[in-house]
């Protein structure tokens, strides 16, 4: 394991082993692969658990190995599991087998002229409940269960020398802070090397944007939708652009940068605004560009009722279904919203709209999409469906929630 000498002093926290035994369709689960174990799925547990202690599990016909993972107290999710169907000894030397191999997989996309990326993505690299992500030099962790404070010491060393990067920032989910403020640790310590700025440049396929690393949602960026940002910026050329959700411009800027002739950036919130302007003047551009502050269906229907056309809209929404009762009414927002996208959308323009709700399927939204599409009587052609880029790898079903469409209107 790489040593590093300006290293904050980690928590020392002694774990236990837990021996558990799961029903037999939990069991069923665990052997394809789900990395999920509820709390009502362990049929027999030999002693009481802390977070971080490891779960060794064994099948109920032959008393055999079946996984080894991470026990959670406070979650219903109780075990998570990090490998199944073949022994292991949970050690730095088997995180640094796990951080290679997602290294490896993001590969092609460190060949482009690209130095920000998720290094690892939770559950989908073995790793539940932890976030990694590169801004040009600088590495962001964020934890999102307190059953990683007793392996800091061995998981951070290894992915600062993986991602080759000199600073490392911790950022800890609410969930977590309690926790971590107990231990020495908090959201946006630096844990190792200097950070000069909080705010950091990094660049996406050759156009800059900033990170707030210490404040910024998530671990400062949305990294996900960079495949569509990069295709929109090369659909964009001599063309007028309408980005809907916009926050901090990641679509506007990409367009700007391909040559669009405006852009019109439109969000609830006038410091995200702010933000994309900055991005924005990062780069160099020679279109307008354009911001409105607002709810985003007012806007949109106030644009309709003008008449305004755009040769490009993209509708990139918060997440509309943050639980299963919030599904329907998740399906009437975005069905609103291709409603709208037709009628701002000039004759073979293109109408990109996203969804970044898991529990609102692939299937499901594409499906919808059309279908709406063909109530309103549009003439239309798909011209592509996407999902994750290459540093968001899918692992397991719930892991899967990015899905994108492109419409042309005919």
């Amino acid at each position: 394991m790489v040593q590093f000498e300006k290293m904050i002093d980690l928590p020392e926290i002694s774990t236990k082993k837990i021996v558990v035994k799961l029903t037999p369709k939990a069991e069923v689960l665990v052997k394809k692969g789900h990395p999920w174990i509820f709390d009502q799925s362990i049929a027999k547990q030999n002693t009481e658990g802390n977070s971080g202690d490891l779960v060794i599990l064994f099948d109920n016909r032959k008393n055999k190995f079946l996984a080894v993972g991470f026990y959670d107290p406070f979650s219903p999710i109780r075990i998570k599991i990090l490998q199944a169907n073949k022994p292991a000894n949970i050690n730095a030397d088997w995180f640094n087998s796990k951080i290679q191999e997602a290294y490896n997989k993001r590969k092609p996309l460190l060949e482009t002229a690209t130095n920000s990326y998720r290094l690892i993505y939770g559950e989908n690299d073995n790793l539940p409940s932890l976030v990694a992500d590169v801004y040009d030099n600088v590495l962001v962790v964020k934890l999102y269960a307190q059953f990683w404070f007793p392996y800091l010491k061995d998981i951070l060393p290894e992915l600062l020398a993986t991602s080759n990067t000199d600073t490392l920032v911790l950022r800890l989910s609410r969930n977590v802070q309690k926790e971590g403020n107990e231990f020495g640790l908090h959201d946006g310590q630096v844990i190792h090397g200097e950070l000069e700025n909080e705010v950091v440049i990094f660049k996406e396929h050759g156009v800059l944007f900033s990170a707030n690393v210490i404040k910024g949602h998530k671990t400062g960026y949305f990294l996900d939708h960079r495949a569509n940002r990069k295709k929109v910026g090369e659909m964009s050329n001599q063309k007028t652009v309408l980005d809907v959700f916009s926050y901090a411009g990641g679509f506007s800027v990409h367009a700007l940068a391909g040559g669009a002739k405006a852009v019109t950036s439109l969000d609830i919130s006038a410091p995200a605004l702010e933000l994309a302007k900055e991005n924005a003047n990062l780069n160099p551009y020679t279109g307008k560009h354009y911001t409105i502050v607002g709810d985003a269906f007012d806007e949109l229907e106030k644009l309709a009722s003008q008449r305004t056309r755009f040769d490009i809209v993209v509708f990139d929404p918060p997440s509309f279904a943050k639980s299963a009762i919030e599904v329907d009414r998740a399906i009437n927002s975005y069905k609103k919203l291709a409603v709208l996208g037709v009628k701002l959308v000039n004759r073979g323009g293109t109408l990109v709209l996203a969804s970044c709700s898991s529990r609102v399927t692939a299937d499901v939204f594409f499906e919808l999409m059309e279908e709406v599409m063909q109530t309103t009587k549009t003439n239309y052609t798909v011209l592509e469906k996407t999902n994750h880029d290459i540093d968001h790898p899918i692992g397991f079903k719930e892991g899967a929630y990015l899905k994108c469409i492109y419409i042309r209107i005919n």
